[in-house]
């Protein structure tokens, strides 16, 4: 199935949970991020049960430091 993550278009299998998406998209570090589906954030507890649907809009969100 098709999803696009921050403006760019992923292929995944067709029962994709928040966190397998995570695992194919950010691999490396998964700490420090927020995950928003069609502008609706989602829990990280939700992140292992929340399926992701066809044409979602999915946003990622990364903390960083600054000043």
């Amino acid at each position: 199935m098709e999803i696009t993550v921050n403006h760019q278009t992923y292929q995944v299998t067709d029962v994709c949970s928040i966190e397998q998406m995570l695992n194919v998209v950010l691999p490396l570090s998964q700490s420090g991020i927020a995950v928003a589906i069609n502008e609706v954030i989602i829990p990280k507890k939700s992140w292992s049960s929340e399926l992701i649907k066809s044409n979602d809009q999915i946003l990622i969100i990364r903390a960083t430091q600054g000043g």
